[in-house]
């Protein structure tokens, strides 16, 4: 088993053994302030370019359609949905799908099967030979998926650089506000 995998294991387990009741109080304060589920599944593209189910703690109304982030409208997200974002709490049930091996804790953040753009300048560069992250360096950067040429270049960027170090500066840079950016 390869290091990094090893310790996405490790971290994911403890991060859910740790975390599950403020995932249950989230999930019980998103269900008490918006209809519909708490936490939802979404197809993502992974590794190899396999669609997988993204799970997260919803931060929509429920009816808003599936678009990227930076496509939806600001009034699509709920009151409570704007605390989870900026706390990143919304991407705690991802825990699983890192402890099941179809994240990691760091990589690529994983696109929508519709981001066609994003998908080939990924594919271009490589870059579904990673798994995607929770967290990753064009994220950290402050660098979305609205413009997938960059995005995919600092994420090929990450593929030919990463190393356990990087890792870290990048979880790092993740939790910890004003942490210099790789």
């Amino acid at each position: 088993m390869p290091v990094k995998r090893f310790f996405d294991i490790v971290i994911a387990a403890v991060g859910i053994a740790c975390l599950w009741p403020l995932v249950a109080v989230a999930a019980i304060v998103v269900r008490a302030t918006s209809p519909g589920p708490a936490i939802f599944a979404q197809t993502r593209v992974g590794r190899d370019e396999i669609p997988f189910s993204c799970l997260k703690l919803r931060t929509m109304w429920k009816d808003t359609r599936f678009v990227p982030t930076h496509e939806a409208p600001t009034t699509a997200v709920t009151p409570v949905g704007r605390f989870l974002r900026k706390t990143k709490i919304d991407e705690l049930p991802q825990l699983w799908n890192v402890l099941v091996g179809q994240m990691s804790l760091v990589g690529p953040r994983p696109c929508l099967p519709t981001q066609a753009e994003l998908i080939e300048a990924r594919r271009r560069r490589q870059v579904f030979t990673l798994r995607p992250g929770i967290s990753g360096i064009a994220q950290v950067r402050g660098i979305d998926m609205s413009v997938p040429e960059l995005c995919a270049a600092n994420d090929a960027e990450y593929l030919a650089a990463k190393d356990a170090m990087l890792d870290i500066h990048i979880l790092a840079a993740t939790l910890i506000p004003g942490f210099p950016r790789p």
